[in-house]
């Protein structure tokens, strides 16, 4: 009895050591990226070079298990894996559990992700949440500004996964590349890791499906543009970390792409890849490029998405005309793109955007009488402007402008022919500051 006692001892304890062998080699992760209806793809990173597949389960058939494919992870990627869970079924809650090298990862928070319900024909749209914000600065000694540390209120990240968001849409800089980042795949690579494997942003990852466009500061140096030599690299290494469905229109690169949530059409822009250099006094102005906006212009035509959320590292709507506002350097494309959705008639246009440092709701009524908003989100945990609320912006939305660390809830609800959308800024500590809801007509009330 006293050796079989000894057996199941050791072999606890082994169990125990390979259990936690795994889990160190987990960088960071896992994360949820786009989730439909009969796909998803799971996210991890290791820390060097290693086999990565997921189980994962209905919640409702727990003994049905299914696998995704194995990845072997590699050093040119960051050791990313990207893996695709193609046998589930709409409107499912399913379970999935990290496996390195055949093993599996022990985590302390839980992991599931929820496939879209097919409604269409059969229910009213279901209800859902979306969870937005930009510029995400994770301090590191070594390669900051002497002073103050720049970044600071991770504890916000916590914040967002206790609100429990279907999805979120990271709206630039997710990283500040630093001097020694931008100029190689080596720097890119180190400051994604850095960022990525904040502990306060784990739960996150793990909860909630992920999408994201970029801004100056993950695409190159500060106010980067489309001539930047090294875009190609940062495009690459963007497209590892992040799980979109796509990484730019067909026929071209950058961080577009588009993807629908319920009955909500979500047109995701890169105003960096094809971005007339700010300086230029004679070169066609744009911020989108040509085809890019072409594309646009053209799918937000076809809409029939009761709101259609454009995502965008630029204010588009604020008239103030300094930094890298929409209205400050692009104006003529602005206003083609403002005229556009007033040509076409085009109702329930919500631009998300960040890069200012504060946030504020902005709010344009066009001669067709419909309602366009910007909704800015900034920053996430990076340094604060206080100066912005102080502008004079005749289109800002009264009350609404915030210069704190904060994060924006965006919740859909309504039958069908009357959806609506309740926007609610939170601060780092998870506190209320302000709500709005725009009804089906795209007044606020």
């Amino acid at each position: 009895m006293r050796q079989r006692f000894i057996f199941s001892v050791l072999l606890i304890l082994s169990q125990a050591i390979v259990l936690s062998a795994q889990s160190a080699l987990l960088q960071s992760g896992p994360m949820i990226g786009y989730v439909d209806m009969k796909e998803a793809l799971l996210w991890a990173q290791t820390k060097q070079a290693a086999t990565v597949h997921f189980e994962y389960w209905d919640t409702e058939q727990p003994a049905k298990k299914y696998a995704t494919d194995k990845v072997q992870t590699e050093k040119n990627t960051g050791y990313t894996a990207k893996c695709i869970a193609d046998q589930v079924e709409p409107g499912r809650t399913y379970m999935y559990q990290l496996y390195i090298n055949r093993k599996k990862v022990s985590l302390p928070y839980p992991t599931q992700f929820k496939t879209q319900p097919i409604w269409q024909w059969r229910t009213d749209p279901p209800a859902f949440s979306l969870a937005t914000g930009s510029c995400a600065y994770i301090n590191e000694t070594p390669y900051d500004r002497p002073g103050t540390p720049y970044g600071s209120n991770y504890g916000l990240y916590t914040q967002i996964a206790a609100q429990k968001p279907d999805l979120m849409v990271w709206l630039g800089d997710n990283v500040y590349y630093r001097e020694p980042d931008w100029a190689t795949r080596t720097g890119m690579l180190h400051r994604y890791t850095h960022s990525r494997s904040l502990p306060e942003m784990q739960a996150l990852l793990a909860s909630t499906q992920h999408y994201a466009i970029w801004d100056d500061h993950d695409f190159g140096p500060n106010d980067s543009d489309g001539s930047w030599i090294h875009k190609e690299t940062a495009w690459e290494v963007f497209k590892a970390f992040w799980g979109n469905p796509t990484f730019g229109i067909p026929g071209q690169k950058g961080c577009t792409t588009f993807f629908q949530y319920a009955d909500m059409d979500f047109f995701l822009l890169d105003d960096r890849y094809f971005r007339t250099p700010n300086e230029c006094e004679t070169c066609e102005r744009t911020m989108l490029g040509k085809s890019q906006r072409e594309w646009f212009l053209g799918a937000l035509a076809a809409s029939r998405a009761p709101f259609k959320i454009v995502a965008v590292g630029a204010q588009v709507l604020s008239p103030i005309k300094t930094n890298e506002r929409y209205s400050n350097l692009f104006e003529a494309e602005r206003d083609s793109i403002l005229a556009h959705i007033e040509r076409e008639n085009i109702k329930g246009v919500i631009f998300l955007t960040g890069d200012v440092h504060f946030t504020e709701l902005n709010a344009l009524k066009n001669a067709r009488g419909n309602w366009v908003y910007d909704l800015t989100t900034s920053p996430l945990s990076s340094g604060v402007n206080p100066n912005g609320p102080k502008e004079t912006n005749p289109l800002r939305v009264e009350g609404t402008a915030v210069a704190r660390h904060n994060f924006s809830v965006l919740r859909f609800s309504g039958p069908r022919k009357e959806r609506q959308l309740e926007i609610t800024v939170y601060d780092a500590e998870g506190k209320s500051v302000w709500t709005k809801t725009i009804d089906a007509t795209g007044e606020i009330r």
